[in-house]
C-alpha cells in the first residue's frame, strides 16, 4: 500500500516536472509554440495513417479552437463541480433518509409466515 502510494506520487511529480520542462504551464507563446511543433511532428504519420484508412480523417484543430475548447471544458468542469458542492446538502438528506428507512425496515419483525388455515381450530 505505501509502495504504490509511493509509486503514483512518484509518476505524478515526474509528469508534473516534465510537463512544467516542456513548456505546458508557461505562458501561451510558449504552449503555442509547444501545440505547433506537436502538430509538425505528427503531420508525416497522420498522413500515412490517412492512405491507409477507407474514410477520411478531420485536420487537427489550430491554435485558436484548441484554446477556446479548453477553455469552455475548464469552464464546464469547475460550473459542474460547484454545482455538486451546492447540492451536496440534499444528496447527504436523501442519502441519510433512505439509510434511516432501510435501518427502520430491518428493525421491523418479520412477518409470520408458514401457519396455515388447516392447523386453526375449525369453526
Amino acid at each position: 500500500m505505501v509502495v504504490g502510494f509511493l509509486l503514483r506520487g512518484g509518476l505524478l511529480a515526474g509528469t508534473v516536472y516534465y510537463t512544467r520542462q516542456v513548456g505546458i504551464w508557461g505562458d501561451t507563446d510558449q504552449t503555442d509554440k509547444l501545440y505547433n511543433q506537436i502538430k509538425s511532428e505528427l503531420c508525416p504519420y497522420v498522413q500515412k495513417a490517412k492512405k491507409q484508412l477507407p474514410f477520411d480523417v478531420p485536420q487537427l484543430p489550430r491554435t485558436g479552437e484548441m484554446r477556446f475548447l479548453a477553455k469552455h471544458y475548464y469552464n464546464e468542469g469547475v460550473k459542474n463541480t460547484f454545482r455538486f458542492i451546492h447540492m451536496l446538502p440534499c444528496y447527504a438528506g436523501r442519502g441519510l433518509k433512505k439509510a434511516k428507512d432501510t435501518f427502520e425496515e430491518f428493525a421491523k419483525s418479520p412477518a409470520i409466515t408458514g401457519v396455515s388455515q388447516e392447523s386453526s381450530p375449525a369453526k
